[in-house]
């Protein structure tokens, strides 16, 4: 007769380096410290650890923070996550680690799953896991990072970048976009947008990192494409064309294009697809309708379409997402009863 495993949270462990931005340490601890199951069991666990054996971490700020466990609890983890530190942390000027973090990081499991926020990125790099890979970082440091890391290729216009089992973020506050979309990759996006709502911030932002670049600031009286985009979320079931879009703000195509990229961050026809994903998610995890009826509500048209964008955006077919998502799964999402990625 088969034994029942016994349940176990997935194992986030995040290293806490000397230098660190209180703010961002703090972003794992709130967004995977919140989803539960169905049976109010945490579907996470949030460790904290340092380089070096329990005791005070430095911070960028006028205080230290006391961290318990030491480098070995790296071993544990099914996901470690590197936050960001202050400019004279880990890692040598010349994209070298420390021999001390380098041993730290020894500890870690092949196949456990890594994620950055901004620029802990370098220790990602600086460690090899990155070569050959797609990754990101603050605007601010991107060319910095490439100039060091020749075999990373860099892209400073994205809020996160998901490479399977690497995953980097943007700066600062793009570090929760990156667990959201972690909860929402493992759990799916009704658990996701649950921990946004109480958290308090917005489930899935648009755009990258373009809308947070300096530019001179524009013309108070210029209109925006709020009103476009509204309209476009009101009807995406609908075909909708880009002079449509236009029309809606008393704009030429070209002008609405130009100033659409600007404040979002990608062409019209990028963030409709985006937004038909996203409606597509819901649905095939909310509703019974068929895979044909979920194509033609979240505007799509045909099975086949919307099959080759959830194959492009999520790396899956929409029956396989329903499968891992579909409310009822007793929250385990994307993870058996260990923790173990499925």
């Amino acid at each position: 007769m088969a034994t029942e495993r016994t349940f176990r949270p997935h194992r986030v462990v995040v290293l806490a380096l000397d230098g660190l931005l209180p703010f961002e340490l703090g972003i794992p601890h709130r967004i995977f410290g919140r989803p539960k199951d169905t049976e109010k069991r945490h579907l996470y666990e949030v460790v904290t650890c340092s380089i070096r054996p329990p005791g005070p971490v430095e911070t960028d700020a006028d205080f230290a923070i006391q961290v318990e466990h030491g480098p070995e609890t790296l071993a544990t983890a099914d996901t470690v996550v590197v936050p960001a530190f202050y400019e004279s942390g880990p890692v040598h000027e010349k994209g070298v680690l420390t021999a001390e973090l380098a041993a730290a990081l020894a500890h870690i499991r092949p196949g456990t799953r890594l994620a950055s926020i901004c620029n802990g990125v370098s220790v990602l790099a600086a460690a090899g896991f990155l070569d050959g890979r797609p990754a990101t970082t603050h605007w601010a440091d991107a060319e910095r990072l490439q100039q060091l890391f020749p075999k990373i290729r860099v892209d400073p216009d994205v809020l996160f970048i998901d490479d399977g089992d690497v995953l980097t973020s943007a700066g600062v506050a793009a570090g929760i976009d990156l667990c959201l979309h972690i909860v929402r990759r493992d759990h799916g996006t009704a658990v996701a947008n649950e921990v946004a709502r109480r958290t308090v911030v917005p489930p899935h932002r648009d755009g990258g990192q373009a809308q947070y670049i300096h530019r001179p600031v524009p013309d108070p009286q210029q209109a925006t494409t709020t009103s476009a985009r509204a309209w476009a979320l009101g009807r995406l079931h609908e075909p909708i064309q880009l002079r449509d879009m236009a029309e809606q703000e008393a704009m030429s195509v070209r002008t609405f294009t130009r100033r659409f990229r600007e404040e979002v961050g990608v062409s019209p026809g990028q963030w409709l697809t985006q937004q038909r994903v996203e409606r597509a998610r819901h649905l095939l995890e909310s509703t019974d309708l068929s895979v044909d009826q979920v194509a033609r509500d979240a505007g799509f048209g045909t099975a086949q379409s919307m099959r080759q964008h959830l194959q492009t955006a999520l790396g899956v077919t929409p029956t396989a997402y329903r499968r891992t998502f579909r409310s009822g799964n007793g929250g385990t999402g994307g993870y058996d009863e260990v923790g173990a990625p499925r």
